[in-house]
């Protein structure tokens, strides 16, 4: 399957310029209906906070350090998923029935599948989320995410667009990318 061309993503703008950069993601369904996601991360050698590996399983508290992030909510509702993808190998899926209303709902037994390579460039993290784990819909607003920790302890957020005067990935306007899964 042809891959998409990366999408360039911004730091949010309160932020004082980060030493990061470019980061760039993409996301497409495939013949199966996963969500493959890519994210290439820019970085100076020795200065982008990457976790040590881990098992692969359900850790919350991701969004605190490195993590890339994507948002799937079905088109035209309210409801969203949220799901964290740590370098790490470690995940975390929530659900939400609205902004920031977050519905209290075991980890599936479907898991994403991460793979990480960091390098003295930067970082790159592709990950395959199957379908059962998207919201049911045929079309989906998805919003690509990512933060950033230096090993100095500082944060950057990064997103396709940024809708809110403080890092926020929550509202559904920052939810900018549209894919839809095709009839066979």
């Amino acid at each position: 399957m042809k891959s998409l061309p990366l999408l360039e993503l911004s730091p949010h703008p309160a932020i004082a310029s980060p030493p990061f950069g470019p980061v760039r993601s993409s996301a497409r369904l495939d013949a199966d209906g996963a969500l493959l996601l890519d994210y290439l991360i820019a970085a100076p050698a020795g200065v982008l906070r990457v976790p040590s590996p881990a098992v692969p399983a359900f850790t919350d508290g991701l969004w605190q350090h490195t993590c890339c992030e994507a948002f799937v909510a079905a088109a035209g509702g309210k409801a969203y998923r949220e799901f964290n993808l740590s370098p790490s190998g470690a995940w975390a899926i929530y659900d939400f029935s609205d902004y920031r209303q977050r519905i209290d709902t075991p980890p599936p037994a479907i898991v994403p599948q991460i793979s990480c390579e960091a390098s003295v460039r930067g970082l790159a993290l592709r990950s395959r989320l199957p379908a059962a784990l998207l919201p049911p819909a045929d079309t989906w607003q998805v919003g690509l995410t990512v933060v950033l920790e230096s090993v100095a302890g500082d944060k950057s957020w990064w997103a396709l667009a940024h809708t809110a005067d403080r890092p926020d990935f929550h509202p559904l306007a920052s939810f900018t990318l549209t894919l839809t899964r095709h009839a066979s």
